[in-house]
């Protein structure tokens, strides 16, 4: 066993396993990208609702409310009913006075 501690005495330097100038920059660089993550998933979270149950239905009590009037809709409901102003024509051409084509 002896000869075995000698030799990795020989084979290794002081210095292996000790961290270095890089180790130290690459600590920083992971501190600082799961600073920036928690920072946008803080973000993220603000925006989620507090519930994402669906709002109930308004129930009517009759059968018209179910239906919501259009734009414009009343208007023409009250010209549908009030009166013509134009007539149509009250027959056929027979009932028209005959006139001489010549006169």
């Amino acid at each position: 066993m002896s000869e075995l501690s000698a030799v990795l005495a020989e084979q290794t330097p002081e210095d292996v396993g000790k961290s270095g100038p890089l180790g130290l920059l690459l600590t920083l660089v992971l501190l600082i990208a799961v600073a920036l993550l928690v920072r946008s998933m803080t973000t993220h979270l603000k925006r989620i609702p507090p519930s994402f149950d669906e709002p109930k239905p308004e129930i009517p009590d009759s059968p018209a409310e179910l239906f919501e009037p259009l734009p414009g809709e009343e208007l023409l409901d009250t010209l549908r009913r009030a009166p013509r102003a134009i007539e149509p024509p009250r027959g056929t051409d027979d009932d028209r006075p005959e006139s001489s084509p010549g006169r």
